[in-house]
């Protein structure tokens, strides 16, 4: 059997460190620490929608069934995410599941106080402080919307069979409930950084998907997947293997984006933590 060790080890280990902060820690530090784990974890469920560790769906999938962050369903965000990489239909407001755009006549029908908080939401603070709390609204009514959808009432079923032994291990801890319920905010929050402008509205399908060229714990949190145009290039490609990827085809991957790129995180954050880098009316829609 193929297995990808470096993300079994990190699996393994996540959830080995999950359990220490939650068990082990004082729940100052243990809030302090539980943020970026349950951030990994949900990196984690990324790669194995995507093939790994194993060869074997089910059994990867095992191994991250049950969301630590409470909020989303694994079975849901595996779905939706693999639709979203129909390169083809990204950023459409209703075609993509994981576009942030909006169709600019439902954007013009919104009254004042909607448009208000999309607008925030459209900052990278806003996006990471009121973003996971619009974003969850935004799932579940699509989810609700298409309840008879196959799967979709499988996937909530399933994940809240999940969270019982999720819920009653944090309960069983020194850590309290509602130290863990901020951490998955906080954790959300985090997630949110990376995903604020990973795709952008532009003519051509190959110009939508971002590089950012960081190296730091942010990229390791994501996975790598801040080389995102490489991950939709190679969507099988295991996370350690992506940086090596475009360090050796640079030019390449810069001129299939049409160079949509940004150096590292702390540009990003200079340049959009209180300024929004695009409209929530989606410019080129409809398409021609």
């Amino acid at each position: 059997m193929s297995i990808r060790w470096p993300t079994l080890a990190l699996i393994i280990a996540c959830y080995a460190v999950w359990g220490g902060a939650l068990f082990l820690l004082p729940w100052g530090l243990a809030l302090i620490l539980l943020v970026p784990v349950i951030a990994l974890q949900s990196s984690l469920q990324h790669e194995v929608l995507h093939g790994h560790p194993f060869a074997n769906r089910a059994l990867s999938e095992a191994l991250v069934m049950g969301s630590l962050n409470l909020a989303i369903p694994y079975l849901r965000f595996r779905d939706t995410h693999l639709a979203h990489h129909r390169d083809a239909t990204l950023t459409d407001p209703y075609d993509d599941p994981e576009s942030n755009y909006l169709d600019p006549a439902v954007w013009a029908r919104l009254p004042w106080a909607a448009r208000a908080v999309l607008s925030i939401n459209n900052t990278l603070l806003g996006r990471m402080l009121v973003g996971p709390l619009l974003g969850q609204i935004t799932f579940m009514v699509a989810d609700a919307r298409q309840s008879h959808a196959p799967g979709v009432a499988m996937g909530w079923t399933v994940h809240l069979a999940t969270l019982v032994p999720i819920v009653t291990l944090v309960m069983a801890s020194p850590t309290p409930l509602w130290v863990y319920l901020i951490a998955c905010y906080g954790a959300l929050a985090v997630l949110k950084i990376r995903t604020f402008l990973e795709h952008q509205a532009h003519e051509k399908a190959r110009g939508r998907t971002v590089i950012v060229e960081d190296r730091g714990p942010l990229a390791f949190l994501f996975l790598n997947n801040n080389f995102h145009v490489v991950h939709h290039m190679h969507p099988k490609a295991p996370w350690y293997r992506l940086p090596g990827l475009y360090a050796a085809n640079r030019a390449r991957y810069l001129q299939c984006n049409d160079g949509y790129r940004y150096a590292s995180y702390g540009q990003i954050f200079r340049q959009h933590l209180l300024r929004a880098k695009d409209p929530v009316a989606h410019p080129l829609y409809p398409p021609p």
